[in-house]
């Protein structure tokens, strides 16, 4: 059971009421959903709510480079099965979204937050989590994320005997050796597509060896640990040995991953797989990710992809050619302004879809596609590209403030 549950102090109530009242304003403003103003104002008036308004629940927290917001929805999901659930379900992960999230959880018995990967060694020290689930560390946001093997000692020596459960991907080095610091780890076996982040050992620097899904460092020893849960096909096999169906409306075998660490998640607290991944089954779209619209009498699916990794699992769940394929990139203070990772995608494997290319760094974009050999087309807008495309199913790729944009602009 989670600890202390006095009563919110006056302090803390004002707090939680100003914040309410800012977001409100915020939302008839038109300028979003508010819950970042809101945490921002409460936080001011009491800088400790974010652990007030925690102490009452089994806090999990989620953080990743690549999903976290789906993770985070899947288990709170899963957790709904033992009792009542507040989550920052939108992806407001700093700790002004994340006490706006919390701040409307006062009956809840769980609080399932997806963090920020720079905020996670903060927020889990504010929120004294039961559980912290990592699931991967890739280049993201150049110009204001750390090099991601000083994220990972960060997250080594900020999670370093933490009492939480540390459920934690045993195929990516980086958050291997981030959890290794932690004494009560569940290690589950979800794969990693991109390997790009970790050829080099984070232990001594020494060249990474990657025979099959195995890895391990040749100078130091460091190596894969043995997992207690593992994705296999369309199963999930539990510690026991058991296989458990995997049925999700969640494309891709990135949300199989994710569906597997949520289910070790879940059973910590009680939650049986079955029971968990059953309910899994009624996701259908995460905050506007992998939903089918109709835009200018098309079917458009929208895929959220933010740097290379994201790219690689999306190119591996769209249809094949000749469906078309609408990129939009944006480079905003959201997306991060520096766009040379779009050089550590493998956009050749969009040769034969015909190409639509839009976005504040549509020209960034067209020049990568052109050095890849690809045919495509420059759009001014979304509408524009629409009318062009081929029939049938649109596949529309967008970096997160380019997601948001087109979101918009379908009505979604």
């Amino acid at each position: 059971m989670a600890g202390n549950t006095e009563p919110l102090s006056p302090r803390a109530k004002l707090a939680v009421t100003a914040g309410k009242a800012a977001a409100a304003v915020s939302r008839a403003a038109g300028r979003g959903s508010g819950s970042v103003i809101g945490g921002r104002v409460a936080l001011k008036l009491d800088p400790d709510l974010l652990g007030r308004l925690a102490q009452h629940l089994d806090v999990i927290l989620v953080s990743a480079t690549n999903g976290k917001t789906t993770t985070t929805r899947l288990i709170a999901e899963a957790l709904r099965a033992a009792g009542p659930v507040v989550s920052n379900a939108l992806g407001a992960n700093m700790p002004a979204g994340i006490t706006s999230a919390l701040a409307g959880g006062s009956d809840a018995k769980y609080g399932v937050i997806e963090v920020d990967e720079k905020y996670l060694a903060g927020v889990a020290r504010d929120t004294t989590p039961k559980v912290i689930a990592l699931l991967n560390l890739s280049r993201d946001q150049l110009d204001r994320a750390a090099e991601t093997r000083m994220l990972a000692e960060k997250w080594r020596e900020g999670l370093s005997g933490s009492k939480a459960v540390i459920v934690a991907n045993a195929d990516d080095p980086l958050i291997v050796w981030a959890a290794s610091s932690s004494p009560n780890v569940v290690w589950v076996a979800a794969g990693q597509a991109w390997k790009d982040d970790a050829w080099s050992c984070p232990s001594c620097g020494g060249v990474m060896q990657r025979p099959g899904d195995d890895w391990f460092c040749g100078e130091c020893g460091f190596r894969r640990p043995a997992p207690s849960w593992v994705l296999h096909g369309d199963y999930v096999l539990d510690p026991h040995g058991s296989a458990w169906p995997i049925h999700l409306q969640l494309p891709g075998r990135a949300n199989k991953a994710n569906a597997t660490s949520s289910a070790a998640v879940a059973a910590v607290f009680g939650v049986p797989p079955q029971v968990a991944l059953e309910r899994m089954y009624q996701v259908q779209a995460v905050a506007g990710r992998y939903d089918v619209v109709t835009f200018l009498g098309r079917e458009l699916r929208l895929l959220l992809a933010k740097n290379p990794a994201g790219w690689l699992e999306t190119f591996s769940l769209i249809d094949p050619p000749p469906t078309p394929v609408i990129l939009s990139v944006n480079a905003r203070g959201a997306d991060g302004t520096d766009t040379s990772w779009l050089w550590d995608v493998d956009y050749t494997q969009l040769a034969g879809h015909p190409i639509f290319v839009l976005g504040d760094r549509k020209l960034d974009l067209a020049v990568r596609l052109e050095v890849a050999g690809l045919d495509f087309r420059v759009c001014e807008s979304l509408d524009e590209a629409v009318q062009q495309a081929p029939p049938g199913r649109i596949e529309v790729i967008a970096n997160y403030t380019a997601f948001q944009d087109l979101r918009r602009r379908v009505g979604n």
